[in-house]
This record gives C-alpha cells, structure tokens and sequence, in this order.
C-alpha cells in the first residue's frame, strides 16, 4: 500500500504543536483514508471528525471533544473523553453531549466561555473541534452583538490557551480548531492578521490519496466476494494488467470526493461487476447506464462513413478526412494520451470557412453515423449568448436568481443525453466571458449548474463553428474580405487559421481557449464550380424523387432547364450551398408548385419543364404535362 500522506495532514501535524487556533476549510464533509497506523487501522475511510479524533489521540491529548450548534459539545467516537472533558470544564453531560448555547456570549455557560475555561488550564490537554462552524451565524458581515461577543471569547480563549506537559508525549498545546465549508463564512476580524492562527484547506482528493486508495487493501471490497474470487486467480498471474485498469480507474475519477468514490465501490459490488470491467462503474454513476453507446458503435458503418459523409457533404474532402480522424481517436479511446486528464471530451473540433458550405451539414452527419438519430446533434446558436450574463441562461441561474429552478440549456441538454454532439454556431458572436466556461468543460469534462449538479462532458464532441478569417478589419475600419473563391484551399487555409489565431491571442486575449482545441481547426473550402453542380443536381433529383413518391408525379427537367439552374447557381457561389438551395427554391420549387396549382395537378400526373424564364417577374416555367 502507497505511503502517501495528504498535504493538508502534514500540515496538520506541523501547525497543531506551534498555532492554538486551526481552521480547516475546504472539502470537509467528505470523507479520509487514514493514511498511519495508530489508534485506527491504516487506511481506515472516516469522516473528517473522527479521522481528526484518531489523529490528536494519537497525538496524546486527554480530552478530545467536538461541538456544533445544534448538540452542544460531544464526542460519539469513544465516550470517555467527553467524561474527562466534563470534569475539566466543570459541566453536566446528560445523554452523550453537554448542551450550550453557541450565542452566550459571556455566560459561564456559553460555549464560547467553556472553551475559554477548558483552554486556558494546563492540567490536561486539550482539543476542542467546533464542527459546522459556518452554520453559527447568520452572516459574518451582519452579526449580532451576541454572535460578535461569542467570536471574541474564542478568539481571547485561543490567545489564553495553554501547553500542557504530558508523561507520555511531552509537552502538547491546548488547541482550538473550527471545521467551515470556507473562511468567508467566519468573520474576517476573526483570523485575519492573526498570527495565532493557520488556515489549512481540504481539497478533493490529489491523484496519490485515490492510488493510495484503489492499490490498498481496500481494493477487494469495490467487488463481490464470488467475483473477486473468480477474478483475482487471473491478476495475480498478470498484475501489470490490473495496474493499467487501477491506473485508468484513479484516472477517471479526477474531481471525485471520497464520498463519490466509496460509491462507486457500492454500486461495484452491488451490481457484480467484473475486475476488468471496474471503469464501467464510472458510466453507471455519472449516467445511470452500464452500456457505454461509444462501445457498442456500428464500427463497420464507421469504416465506410466517408462515402456517406460525401453523399450529404459535398467537395470538403479534406475537412471530411479531418473530422473521421478525430473520431477514429476517439473510438480507440486515443483521445488525449499525450495529456493528464481522461475526462476530457471525446473529441474536439473547430470548424471554420465560408458560410454555406456544409459545416453544420457535417455536425448532423456525423450525429446520425455515430448515434443514429440528427437529434443527437444539440446546436446552440451563439449569437443568444451575446450579453455577459448570459451564461446564466447557458448554464443555469445560481440560487436566488429568476429561472433558477429550470437549469441551463447546455446542462440540461447534457444531463438529458450525455452521449451527444453539442454544436455551437457561430462562437464569435458570444460574450467573452461565456467563452471562459469552455475552458473548464474543454480540459475537465466537467461543469457544475447553477444548482450546485456535476455535469460531464466527458462522453460528448463538442464543435464550434465559425466565420472568423472570411473577413477582417483594415486600419480604417472596414470589412473587407481576407479570402475569395478564386484563392487556391491551401492559401484559404493559412490566410483562415492566421485570423482566428488573431482574433483569439490578439483581440480576445484568450489564447488558452485556442491551445485547448488544439490543432482541430478544421477550414471547408469554397463551393468550386464542379462541386456547385453536384449539390445542384442533388438538390434537383430529391424533389423529382419526393415527388413520385409523395405525389405519384413523374417530374422531368430538361437539359435547357438545367442549364438554366446550373448557369444561376454558379452566380451565386458566395453564398455556398444554401445560395444554391435558394436558387432551386426560387427558380424551381415556387414557380412548379404554381404551375401544379393553377393547373390542379395534385398527384398521379407527369409534367415536364422545357425551360425557366428567369427574366420574368416572379420566375417562371415552361411546362408540358403528359
């Protein structure tokens, strides 16, 4: 078993024989693997208060006792010190606790005077451990006169306390220590410029407190005993084997508590799970599923994806190529190697470009390759996030605020289905400081709501899509545009990369968002001439082909009318493929549904279009029906 000992204990052991007064904040309602051996078993899991119990045992004090608001002073870990700790500060204790009112300012039977009493004598050492100290006031910066004077007789007790000669382990100071979510929820007069007092904070457990944990004696108990039996015959002949799931287990569950982790262990056991399969456990707690969907894919339609890609998507060869290689990483579980973090999401991609030329198009493709369903590609249009506070509609209010109760529209949707593509349209349009909150999600995988839930992130793509570098700025203000179709892609590419660059280091000042995406900037090239005539010929064989088999109308374009809608489409390639899409709408669709109209044809007929008379106001067509 590792022999690691957290920070925050080290400097326990420092500041308890030199500081009367201690203040523990932090991660304090979760729970500890007692990293010696001592009055309690090494690596036993405890609860802040009863590891700090075993800890100053060990130390050899003589009256340990806790105290909170509500019970008064007690100590449930072993009665006898409290029955010490009577007899020192002259009280009653009736059922277990010795009652006292917190608010008793100078009352001899206040809390804060029989921690004063009980300080300030050198017969018997003594700790005194307030729990829940965040919870004895209303507010620091609004206290009572009662609450003001409470907090003056610990602070004069901590200053009074004495060191108290022991047989056994020398000379031990008196101490008091407080327990608090954070200081703020102390008055700051209290410990501010005090000399007397340290402040030592709990964190979620480090990497070395969760490998102390899973490579411990503790281990066999995340499995059921048949299970272990049948499974540990295998690791023990491999343990290089086990180490790698133990290490990819300690890996993944970066950011949990202790708490969370001993549920895992529960719900390992509970639900049988096998040895090599211990990381599964993960899914079931953050998802609720055993079933990871990135593990039962379609790899065979994976395989082919690219003549799929390339039937919706048309002339991004390269972009097409890019985007199945971040996804193929992310299926043999290659994401982020080269980094710390196995939380992160499962791919990243910045997918930049003139507008219309299938960057959305992609997103949803890939959507139904991967999970089947366009659904499962959430887009979030940018531009609604534009003011600074909107982040609150994104990631939900904090307590107290309108629409708190409804969460926020990513968490939500994630929480909702968190095996999902989340596509954000246009980030350039959205506040700076909503930008921020990406860089948590894009390195952690992680985000906590307005209402305090965990969301992850670590199952989902995440696309950002955006027109930076089409156009920029020249000195005198004015747009104008910094690439044209008649560039070759590669020099599109530099010239596109170069201005996002920009805009992320030098205008936005943000440049940490851009190391986080990485080299997954991904530039769609122009609509070309060549590829303007697929999508057009695309466009046109789907309404010949909704048409008999919606209608049962046999449509037939001919070669002048195609001529037509190529020799328009190619006029408006600024536009992309939606400019072509408006042209077979414009010169197509609403000219044919007058035609069908003014002439009842609403089904089982055939209709031919001679040709289209763009001059006409609005356009018109030539037809003959059959």
């Amino acid at each position: 078993m590792s022999d690691y000992i957290p920070k925050w204990h080290k400097e326990l052991s420092i500041f308890s024989k030199i500081k009367p007064l201690l203040i523990l904040e932090g991660n304090v309602l979760d729970s500890y693997q007692y990293p010696e051996e001592g009055s309690t078993p090494k690596g036993s899991i405890l609860r802040l208060p009863e590891y700090l119990h075993f800890f100053f045992k060990d130390m050899g004090y003589q009256n340990i006792v806790f105290y909170d608001s509500l019970r008064g002073f007690y100590n449930t870990c072993e009665e006898g010190y409290l029955k010490n700790f009577a007899k020192l500060a002259e009280a009653s204790a009736t059922q277990g606790y010795i009652r006292a009112d917190f608010k008793g300012g100078n009352k001899n039977d206040g809390a804060s005077n029989i921690v004063r009493k009980t300080l300030s004598q050198n017969k018997e050492a003594t700790v005194i451990v307030m729990n829940f100290a965040s919870r004895y006031i209303t507010s620091p910066d609004n206290m009572e006169q009662s609450e003001v004077d409470s907090f003056t007789v610990l602070l004069q007790a901590s200053l009074d306390a004495k060191d108290v000669k022991t047989e056994s382990k020398g000379i031990l100071k008196n101490l008091l220590v407080l327990i608090a979510n954070k200081s703020n929820d102390i008055p700051a007069w209290f410990y501010l410029q005090n000399p007397n007092v340290k402040m030592i904070t709990l964190s979620y457990p480090s990497k070395e407190e969760r490998e102390a944990l899973v490579k411990s004696p503790n281990f066999p108990s995340f499995f059921a005993g048949e299970v272990y039996m049948e499974d540990s015959a295998y690791y023990n002949d491999h343990p290089d084997e086990l180490e790698k799931i133990q290490d990819k287990f300690v890996a993944m569950t970066e950011g949990f508590s202790f708490t969370e982790i001993n549920g895992l262990r529960r719900i390992c056991k509970n639900e049988k799970i096998r040895m090599q399969d211990l990381c599964d456990v993960i899914d079931l707690y953050k998802y609720g599923i055993r079933e990871n969907p990135w593990k039962s894919l379609d790899l065979k339609k994976i395989r082919n994806a690219k003549a799929y890609f390339e039937n919706r998507v048309k002339g991004q060869d390269y972009a097409i190529t890019k985007t199945l290689d971040v996804i193929k990483r992310a299926i043999t579980g290659m994401s982020g190697l080269q980094g710390s973090s196995h939380t992160r999401p499962k791919g990243v991609l910045f997918f930049a470009g003139p507008t219309g030329t299938g960057k959305t198009e992609t997103a949803k493709t890939l959507a139904e390759i991967l999970f089947g369903d366009e659904s499962c590609c959430k887009r979030f249009d940018m531009s609604e996030y534009g003011q600074s506070h909107s982040d609150q509609k994104l990631l939900g209010a904090p307590p107290g605020y309108v629409g708190y109760e409804a969460g926020g529209q990513l968490t939500n949707a994630v929480k909702k289905n968190p095996f999902s593509i989340l596509l954000f349209d246009e980030i350039e349009k959205a506040h700076p400081s909503i930008l921020d909150k990406f860089l948590q999600i894009l390195e952690d995988g992680r985000m906590t709501d307005g209402q305090g839930n965990t969301v992850y992130f670590s199952e989902t793509i995440i696309i950002f899509t955006s027109n930076l570098g089409i156009y920029t700025v020249n000195e005198n203000g004015k747009r104008e545009a910094n690439v044209t179709s008649e560039m070759p892609y590669q020099e599109i590419l530099v010239r596109v990369r170069e201005a996002i660059e920009d805009y992320f280091k030098l205008q936005l000042g943000r440049p940490e968002i851009l190391n986080r995406i990485g080299e997954n900037i991904i530039v769609f090239d122009y609509i070309r001439p060549d590829v303007a005539k697929q999508i057009l010929s695309s466009q046109v064989n789907k309404i010949i082909k909704n048409l008999s088999v919606e209608k049962h109308i046999t449509l037939t374009v001919s070669d002048k009318a195609m001529e037509v809608l190529t020799e328009q489409a190619l006029n408006n390639l600024q536009n992309g493929g939606r400019g072509i899409g408006n042209i077979v709408e414009n010169l197509l669709i609403n000219p044919l549904s007058r035609y069908l109209f003014d002439n009842e044809i609403f089904d089982n007929a055939s209709v031919t279009i001679d040709n289209i008379d763009v001059a006409a106001i609005p356009p018109s067509l030539e037809c003959t029906k059959g």
